[in-house]
């Protein structure tokens, strides 16, 4: 309780920014990486705002798929502490994420990470790790060596998800990726 001329007045609630939901980003939804599209037209229609840079609190893996596509696995404690950035998003705008990392198709999975930001605050947010069905084979097939960051070197030779064939569903992709590794 706060007081105001002497009389106790509640402490006001915590701002939930219209319900906003805080994502943490580390692969090509950042800035510079060929998904960041999808925020920059989330953010023009008011459904995704930059929050700042964060690392995990925890250390987690990152490691780089078929195509280099980047995932992060749900292994807390192997891997390192993994740089990207934090956005608040919508509920409308979590639908469009949602669908660009195909959680529905069992792609990536929408699961809680908490986060330091750079003046060294935690919170917590959630991030699009590699679905639980194939991660532990991405963190084998990688050597279970993974990266702190997705970064334009690591990214090199990353191909977009148009230019990729066709022929094969990206889990096919995965299951290819994993047993020729």
């Amino acid at each position: 309780m706060g007081m105001v001329g002497g009389a106790a007045q509640p402490e006001p609630e915590p701002k939930r920014a219209g319900a906003r939901t805080l994502v943490f980003t580390y692969g090509t939804l950042k800035r510079g990486f060929s998904n960041h599209g999808l925020l920059q037209d989330l953010a023009r229609d008011g459904d995704a705002s930059f929050v700042g840079a964060a690392t995990t609190a925890q250390r987690l893996p990152l490691v780089c798929g078929p195509y280099r596509v980047p995932f992060l696995l749900h292994l807390p404690g192997a891997g390192h502490r993994v740089s990207g950035e934090l956005y608040a998003v919508t509920p409308r705008g979590l639908s469009r994420l949602d669908d660009l990392e195909g959680v529905s198709r069992a792609h990536y999975e929408r699961l809680p990470v908490s986060v330091l930001l750079a003046e060294g605050a935690q919170v917590d947010a959630v991030a699009y790790y590699a679905h639980h069905a194939y991660a532990a084979d991405l963190w084998a097939s990688s050597g279970e060596k993974g990266y702190p960051e997705y970064s334009p070197a690591v990214s090199a030779g990353y191909i977009r998800r148009k230019d990729r064939p066709q022929q094969l569903t990206f889990l096919e992709q995965i299951r290819v990726f994993v047993s020729s590794q």
